[in-house]
């Protein structure tokens, strides 16, 4: 074995998004193109000498390719210690986990979450740090400065590891681990929930059904829900994790997901139906002719969050993405907590929960999570489901219910337009901005608007500041009208819209969403002159 360095040239176009770069596959597979990201982050982090690194993926295709070379690499940047899951799987949150248990520098995370895997599919890669978070802004674009540097990157030219057989192996001086991918994250589930009270709902006959979507968490939902807690054989299904999900769309909402949503909406539905998405880090929550909006989910988890072991002491606060609705912060004024809101991605929350001022944190796109860890953590959130199914002995929509009366409801939906013109869609988000300003106090429709703004975070703990976060039109009675252009997607633009509106009249809680929003999405595409501008007449998702 020897260290080589290889010369090399930057590629365009490696800044890191909202969670990482993400590409298809194919640009990846471009010779260099990996390497070139992952010296980058070495650059960043000032070598790895003397530290331990874990790496682990999703299971999508290329994603064993990339860890070989992500090995070679490490030991050549002086890493003394590799831990990887077996088989190359770990989910998003197990990484966070084994990188907190084992005081690891950090870790490198395979995925692109919940876009489409196989070899026209998405490939992703990003860098989480010593807390098992996502890498914050300054270090993403430390890397990314370092991408467009580049002359050479350095590589051991040493053979494949058997990732399939657990052990050690050693590349150059480097220490590679293959272990259990769920060992460490199930021992922590073990000390969050009362699993004795979930083994006995089981036992009782409570039917499951948890999809994982040919993903990477069907094997934790395996070990976890039919080996630990007793779940009847077969209660996870499409368990497997493939290479393509299957031909699926790993992502765990109605449409995607809409085998789960034809059980439980059939006429032998299960009691509790769950849903996890490719790198297993969102979930949705299910119960009969009911789809429990994240939004939602992350109030009641909060309302209720003392029926689990992990948090008798209570919560000191909760963080949403500013996109999520406000159902969290009418939670959060009734507990005498702060309810802060923050940018779209995991990698803000994770400084409120370092600094103890969060203790559970969720966005409106299926992620909820908890400072267990610094990631979200699809299987956490059915877990805490199942904890407060079985101390409440309510069914879901009981529980739904009972919350919406006490708090009100918060309807709320958000429209995706996918791979819509980046220049439109630029364009489009310009001309709004324009208008901010004038937007304040007029009337639009039967609503007045209180404030127009493209928000701007300043987070309490180290004074960052980000701008340009996404443009807000927030009525007089709190309903709202969020634009913002994703960072996840790999294809043109996608602008998300969002719609919120307040109902505390309980007579008034049984709406469809899309009749109880209509008059802020006409209002959405007349101001945004939405339809015009990108030329689609209709969402392409509606969630």
């Amino acid at each position: 074995m020897s260290i080589q360095n290889v010369p090399t040239t930057p590629f365009a176009g490696q800044r890191p998004g909202t969670s990482g770069l993400r590409k298809k596959v194919t640009e990846f597979q471009q010779p260099g193109y990996l390497e070139n990201f992952v010296q980058a982050i070495f650059l960043t982090l000032g070598e790895g000498i003397g530290h331990t690194l874990v790496v682990g993926g999703d299971g999508r295709y290329f994603n064993r390719e990339a860890i070989q070379t992500i090995l070679r690499m490490a030991a050549a940047h002086g890493v003394a210690r590799c831990l990887v899951g077996r088989g190359g799987i770990l989910s998003t949150p197990a990484v966070s986990c084994v990188i907190r248990k084992h005081a690891a520098f950090g870790g490198i995370v395979l995925s692109a979450s919940h876009n489409p895997g196989g070899p026209d599919g998405d490939f992703g890669i990003k860098y989480n740090i010593e807390n098992g978070g996502p890498a914050p802004e300054k270090i993403t674009e430390a890397i990314f400065a370092n991408t467009q540097a580049l002359t050479a990157y350095r590589i051991s030219d040493a053979g494949p590891v058997d990732l399939d057989q657990p052990g050690r192996t050693q590349i150059e001086n480097m220490v590679v681990e293959v272990i259990d991918p769920v060992a460490d994250y199930s021992e922590l589930m073990a000390r969050l929930f009362d699993f004795g009270a979930i083994r006995a709902l089981f036992a009782g006959g409570f039917r499951m059904r948890f999809d994982a979507m040919h993903a990477v968490s069907g094997p934790y939902a395996k070990a976890i829900l039919e080996g630990m807690l007793g779940a009847p054989a077969g209660t996870v299904v499409n368990c497997e994790p493939l290479e393509d999900f299957g031909g699926g769309h790993p992502d765990p909402n109605p449409v995607n997901a809409a085998d789960l949503i034809a059980h439980m909406n059939g006429p032998d539905a299960p009691d509790f139906g769950a849903a996890s998405d490719g790198d297993g880090d969102r979930n949705m929550i299910v119960g009969r002719n009911l789809a429990v909006t994240p939004s939602d989910s992350l109030a009641i988890i909060a309302a209720n969050a003392t029926v689990a072991p992990g948090y008798t002491k209570g919560i000191t606060g909760i963080a949403r993405s500013m996109p999520t609705s406000q159902a969290a912060d009418r939670v959060a004024d009734a507990l005498g907590i702060t309810c802060f809101e923050t940018p779209t991605g995991w990698k803000y929350f994770g400084n409120l929960m370092d600094a103890n001022l969060a203790t559970l944190c969720g966005e409106e796109s299926y992620g909820t999570g908890s400072h267990h860890i610094r990631e979200k953590d699809g299987l956490w959130a059915v877990l805490f489901w199942l904890n407060l199914l079985a101390a409440r002995k309510q069914s879901v929509n009981e529980i739904v219910r009972a919350h919406w009366a006490r708090f009100g409801r918060n309807y709320y939906s958000r429209h995706d337009y996918e791979a819509v013109d980046a220049g439109a869609a630029d364009t489009m988000m310009a001309a709004l901005r324009a208008k901010l300003p004038d937007l304040a106090g007029r009337t639009l429709g039967s609503f007045r608007v209180a404030e127009a703004d493209d928000f701007v975070y300043n987070d309490p703990v180290d004074g960052s500041v980000a701008t340009r976060q996404g443009i807000r039109i927030i009525m007089a009675d709190g309903s709202r009208i969020v634009f913002r252009l994703s960072g996840t997607g790999t294809e043109g633009a996608t602008i998300r819209l969002y719609l919120e509106r307040y109902e505390a009249d309980p007579a008034r809680h049984e709406l469809d969403t899309q009749q109880a929003l209509s008059e802020l999405i006409a209002i959405a595409d007349d101001v945004a002159e939405l339809r015009r501008r990108t030329g689609r007449d209709t969402p392409t998702v509606i969630t």
